[in-house]
């Protein structure tokens, strides 16, 4: 999410004590793929069912190869043979090729200040089984053996996946704002804890991988996603792959301004995205501090101040929506987060802040706003850990340079 933490002194994090030390831990419950099958199991598992002539064209391989690969695969228990579908000549109807997602199962945890949420799904990122809980402290040593706690809730998961609103490099939690944390070796401190492999990576740019496997955005070339509540995010999907900046930074527009006048932010900057679109920035404004949903009650009862200032935020999010459209030009627009009730009451004012922003026809925009709840964000945990258990890695960042 947005952190502008520039201007936030380090002494406010907690540093880890915990160790980094090689686990040991092996994925021998999922099996070794070489390139070829993984990209056929890959295609299945975004696409869907698929019968081996598509696989073999999408893919430009050769039937016998494709058929000595799918053989492979079902044997291994990742895809199973289904349903079939006549094809458009005359012949034999094609035999479809599905994920069996029962193969496998994944843990996601996603982490707030106050609360852990899980989702446990299986090999196609479909739920199955979901918990939540207060997290009893943001230590992070108690917060490593409150999440070893809730996966032995659920024995037997291939992998685990733990997201978070900070910044995240190779499995260390460089800085996360929410949480007070600084140099938090968190993929290795849950993988020891639990004996199962770990990924770790920024909430947002995990639910953007996620939306781009198992959701409205599978198989695009381009996709934005933007959230906003507690903080305000950004993850872009461009050419099929996810943007990561040099420095492990997610893509980061929260301090585009909108009003060099408006209101101030967290780290101090005026009438920024963020001083408008932030959740608790905008109760400041509001007399009484109302929580989210009585500022929401107040707009649809038409009270003027609260009117205002949901006004301000949509417009400000049509700007938002309007730059990230300017950049990347995207196949699609996903917006969401616990502050997506903001879309429905000043929708108008968006789509204004669009037309006034966006360089071409807003109508080129498609955008598509889901009321995701946080046991998908917990689910973009688990599709995390599936995405690292098939390739290898979560990405390919560089290391932060510590020396600056």
């Amino acid at each position: 999410m947005g952190l502008g933490l520039g201007a936030i002194p380090e002494r406010r994090y907690v540093r880890a004590v915990i160790s980094e030390a090689d686990t040991g831990v092996a994925t021998s419950s999922w099996p070794k793929l070489s390139e070829v099958p993984r990209d056929v199991l890959l295609e299945v598992l975004i696409h869907g069912p698929l019968s081996r002539a598509e696989i073999a064209g999408r893919l430009r391989l050769s039937r016998p190869t494709l058929t000595r690969v799918a053989k492979a695969l079902v044997q291994r228990g990742l895809l199973v043979e289904g349903d079939t579908r006549p094809r458009s000549s005359a012949g034999r109807p094609s035999e479809m090729l599905h994920v069996r997602g029962a193969a496998h199962r994944f843990l996601g945890v996603k982490l707030t200040p106050e609360r852990l949420f899980a989702a446990v799904t299986d090999l196609t990122a479909t739920p199955v089984a979901a918990a939540e809980e207060p997290l009893r402290s943001c230590a992070p040593e108690e917060v490593v053996a409150q999440i070893a706690d809730v996966a032995r809730r659920f024995p037997g998961v291939t992998g685990i996946g733990v997201t978070l609103g900070g910044v995240v490099l190779d499995g260390l939690v460089a800085w996360d704002e929410f949480l007070r944390w600084t140099d938090v070796p968190l993929k290795a401190a849950v993988t020891r804890a639990t004996g199962v492999p770990t990924a770790v990576d920024n909430d947002v740019q995990a639910l953007t991988a996620a939306q781009h496997w198992f959701g409205p955005g599978a198989g695009l070339r381009s996709l934005a996603v933007i959230t906003v509540g507690a903080g305000v995010g950004t993850g872009l999907i461009v050419d099929g792959r996810l943007v990561a900046g040099s420095h492990g930074l997610p893509p980061h527009f929260s301090h585009t301004l909108v009003d060099a006048k408006g209101p101030q932010c967290g780290c101090g900057r005026r009438g920024c995205i963020s001083s408008y679109l932030m959740t608790q920035v905008m109760l400041r404004r509001l007399a009484g501090r109302p929580t989210y949903e009585e500022a929401l009650d107040r707009v649809r009862a038409g009270d003027r101040e609260a009117g205002q200032v949901f006004a301000e935020a949509g417009y400000a999010l049509g700007v938002l929506i309007g730059t990230v459209a300017n950049v990347i030009d995207p196949q699609k627009v996903l917006l969401t987060g616990e502050g997506l009730p903001l879309y429905e009451v000043s929708s108008e004012l968006v789509h204004d802040g669009i037309e006034d922003t966006y360089e071409d026809d807003p109508d080129l925009i498609d955008l598509d706003a889901r009321p995701f709840d946080f046991t998908e964000w917990a689910r973009s945990g688990a599709a995390l850990a599936i995405k690292a258990t098939i390739t290898g890695a979560i990405s390919e960042r560089p290391q932060l340079d510590r020396r600056r």
